[in-house]
């Protein structure tokens, strides 16, 4: 019997649900991309986190982020590549509250109201 999945720490929710090509009509599938999906893309390909340092933030294994981020990337390409919309929805996910130490993100609630100095210097 499989272990049961383990919930994934994301800082923030998405501001976007979903992104469209300007040509797709109203009934085109979309391609779901989960929020623990996101959360891997954000914090590699955006935050230029290492995959280590996104596990330690999602407190998941390095393995487990490294299939996710596979998994979100592929979802990507087919909606690139065949103008599909994009909808992020649903997922085994949990979102931070800001009360762990290890929390690096500089979108987490904690660092916000703290004033963190990585935060400071993305603003100047």
């Amino acid at each position: 019997m499989p272990r049961p999945t383990k919930c994934r720490k994301v800082c923030n929710l998405p501001t976007t649900q979903g992104f469209a090509p300007g040509n797709v009509g109203e009934n085109t599938k979309a391609v779901i991309l989960t929020v623990d999906e996101y959360e891997t893309i954000r914090l590699i390909d955006r935050e230029g986190f290492s995959q280590e340092e996104c596990s330690a933030s999602m407190q998941v294994a390095r393995t487990t982020v490294q299939q996710i981020y596979t998994c979100a990337r592929k979802k990507l390409a087919t909606a690139i590549v065949d103008g599909l919309p994009i909808r992020i929805e649903g997922g085994n996910y949990q979102v931070c509250d800001g009360g762990k130490q290890h929390c690096r993100c500089c979108g987490c609630k904690k660092l916000r109201l703290s004033g963190h100095p990585q935060e400071k210097e993305q603003e100047g």
